[in-house]
């Protein structure tokens, strides 16, 4: 196994900073009576690139392993994330998509969460989701889906169809894609003239600071900052002409990208890339430091988790989410140490957790009778779901977070 590789955006040499071991496929919820040893595996390992600073994953796992008919993630979900879309929307009928006869394409566009209030105000739209199930969820909505993976021909048949689009528009869908050089092409080719391409994706800043090791797991490939960004663009005649720092899961980055001299880039550009080089986020070093912090939090996490199991306590978790493959992977949480993991999505309820085979159940599970202790896997929703469960805490319950550190609350 070796600890460096080839950039996946630059070809420079990338080398490796951090390996989680052993790790499943993060959304692969196993049924009932499921064989365990045909379970696929792959080593989850990070490195930086010493050319353009991406941070990306050491190897790819096969895209159709990870997004397909049954992919069990649906944006819409959370009444929070539901709410951050519309606002989006919003802003861009007011500006990129006030002009006559606007056309915006959306990358991975999931159950139409986001796409579908432009569609409702009457914009030209087009959803492009390689995961069959939730594609058919957001048809079910009005919404024009192609259901294919996006790359250089599939915009090249969209423009050949439509014309040029004035948005693309992808969110938590970019950093999901190794071969980015040919998303980048397409988006390059399919933009008009003065159109943009926005995407939102998890911050490399946020994850090193707060110490969310969970951002990291099989579909989340690229690791971006603005540094990386710029160079990334660069190499496809775009620019990135503007940022915005999100409060949503765990800290994010929406980034703006222009054909290369077709906007005047924003100040924020240059400030959020001098703050990056003051934190040295682009340093093998800092980064390393990061890794360290990841194994203070699975020795507390997991030295928790036993002691409560020995005075007897109940402990189940929260949020059956993707990025808790890498927490229960890493420590090695099982129902030993979990009872269950409650979720709302009805696709993983009466399955087991990947790797760890921890028994997913409804929510009704977690208020039938309230443990002491819940494990909180979907802490980037945190006062959302406290708000909810506020008769679980009044009943004397705590709730178990390690992001940025191990501690109950």
């Amino acid at each position: 196994m070796s600890n460096q590789s080839l950039c996946r955006v630059c070809g420079g040499t990338v080398r490796e900073f951090f390996d989680f071991g052993r790790q499943p496929l993060s959304d692969a919820f196993l049924p009932p009576g499921a064989d365990l040893g045909e379970e696929f595996f792959y080593r989850l390992a990070t490195g930086l690139c010493e050319s353009c600073t991406m941070v990306q994953l050491m190897e790819e796992v096969p895209r159709e392993r990870m997004f397909h008919q049954e992919y069990p993630y649906h944006s819409s979900g959370s009444a929070h994330m539901r709410g951050h879309f519309e606002e989006l929307a919003k802003r861009l009928l007011t500006t990129e998509l006030a002009g006559d006869d606007p056309f915006v394409v959306e990358v991975g566009c999931n159950d139409g969460v986001m796409i579908k209030a432009l569609a409702e105000a009457g914009v030209r739209h087009l959803g492009v989701e390689p995961s069959g199930g939730v594609a058919d969820l957001a048809a079910a909505k009005g919404i024009r889906v192609r259901k294919s993976f996006f790359e250089e021909s599939t915009a090249k048949e969209i423009r050949a169809a439509d014309g040029p689009a004035d948005v693309v528009y992808a969110a938590n869908t970019l950093c999901h894609i190794p071969y980015i050089g040919s998303v980048l092409s397409g988006v390059a080719a399919l933009l008009a003239p003065t159109g943009v391409f926005v995407f939102e994706d998890p911050y490399l800043s946020d994850i090193v600071e707060q110490t969310s090791f969970d951002q990291i797991y099989d579909e989340h490939f690229f690791f971006f900052t603005v540094r990386s960004v710029q160079a990334m663009a660069a190499g496809h005649g775009l620019e990135l002409v503007d940022v915005e720092r999100l409060p949503v899961h765990g800290g994010e980055v929406r980034y703006t990208l222009a054909h290369a001299g077709a906007r005047r880039p924003s100040p924020a550009v240059a400030e959020l890339l001098a703050e990056e080089d003051a934190r040295r986020l682009g340093e093998l070093d800092t980064l390393r430091r990061f890794g360290e912090n990841v194994l203070r939090i699975r020795d507390d996490l997991t030295a928790l988790l036993r002691r409560l199991r020995a005075e007897g306590k109940r402990v189940v978790a929260y949020g059956a989410t993707a990025k808790s493959a890498t927490v229960t992977n890493l420590c090695g949480i099982g129902p030993d140490l979990v009872e269950f993991v409650c979720d709302t999505t009805p696709a993983k309820q009466g399955r087991l957790t990947p790797g760890t085979h921890i028994p997913v159940v409804p929510p009704e599970e977690f208020s039938r009778s309230y443990p002491d202790y819940a494990l909180l896997f979907a802490w980037n929703h945190a006062a959302e779901i406290m708000a909810k469960e506020q008769a679980f805490t009044d009943s004397g319950g705590q709730w178990i977070l390690y992001v940025p550190s191990v501690r109950t609350v």
